[in-house]
């Protein structure tokens, strides 16, 4: 696929949809977007009735189908936005945004990659995944849930990476346990040269820590609510620590809503960002 820059606005199209566990995947037509798509970056869509829009991670992108190219994203129907998205049927007419947001950043040279992720958030971790295993870099993949049903792609993660992961806090598939007290243990495990994680703000402060830790480097795709998804409402505010230092706030989905880990002043986030809406 021939890589083009800058978002669009366009007029989309549901064309497939399907319930798996907690979670709706919804396959999208988009024109413009999945040829401008990079692993990280995400869309606004506008939903009826409420002034702010929704963000979404997109969790695969295809290059040509019988509708042409489409992205998939998965929602998890937490308020009355999603709720709204989650119900809407094949044929139903979606105004989208994007790509928007910094991406992740791809290593030079192939190195040792740990993708860490939980629930639905783990979305952006697959395209992430095929981009660096093209670059011959070693992928080790962890998906973590609460529970099964909020369990996102176990079985397709291990054909995104040469090794594979998958806790769930109840036990009901894999290993019994919270991926934030088994990070340490993975980094180690998969002698990472990077740590990319994708998740609630605990998940992604414990991946940072332990990155920093082993000496390892860290991306982490923060979740914020983006009011516009553009910058403009300056609605997402994200603490952090600039490279000369310097404690200051910038907007989650333009300087992000990838960042280095290392920079995120954790502390200063609510443990509920990104829980919406």
């Amino acid at each position: 696929m021939t890589e083009v820059r800058g978002a669009v606005h366009v007029e989309g199209e549901v064309v497939a949809t399907k319930r798996i566990g907690a979670f709706r995947h919804l396959t999208l037509t988009a024109p413009g977007v999945p040829e401008r798509f990079r692993a990280g970056t995400f869309v606004a869509v506008t939903v009826a009735d409420h002034v702010a829009r929704r963000a979404l991670w997109v969790h695969r992108v295809r290059a040509s189908s019988a509708y042409g190219p489409t992205l998939d994203v998965v929602v998890e129907a937490r308020g009355s936005g999603t709720q709204w998205l989650t119900a809407q049927p094949v044929g139903a007419r979606i105004a989208i945004t994007g790509p928007l947001g910094r991406p992740f950043a791809l290593p030079k040279e192939p190195v040792a990659c740990l993708l860490v992720g939980e629930g639905y958030a783990a979305a952006p971790l697959f395209p992430l995944a095929e981009r660096l295993r093209e670059r011959g870099c070693q992928v080790s993949l962890v998906v973590s849930a609460p529970d099964e049903a909020h369990l996102l792609s176990a079985l397709e993660a291990r054909r995104s990476a040469r090794s594979v992961t998958v806790l769930t806090a109840d036990g009901s598939v894999g290993v019994r346990g919270r991926v934030t007290d088994a990070l340490d243990d993975l980094v180690a495990r998969s002698d990472a040269d990077i740590v990319y994680a994708a998740g609630p703000t605990p998940v992604l402060a414990a991946a940072a820590s332990a990155a920093e830790r082993s000496g390892a480097w860290s991306q982490v795709a923060v979740e914020a609510p983006t009011p516009c998804g553009t910058g403009l409402c300056h609605g997402c505010p994200l603490p952090v620590v600039g490279e000369d230092g310097v404690d200051r706030v910038v907007r989650a989905c333009t300087e992000g809503p990838v960042v280095r880990g290392d920079r995120v002043r954790w502390d200063a986030l609510p443990d509920a960002l990104g829980q919406a809406r």
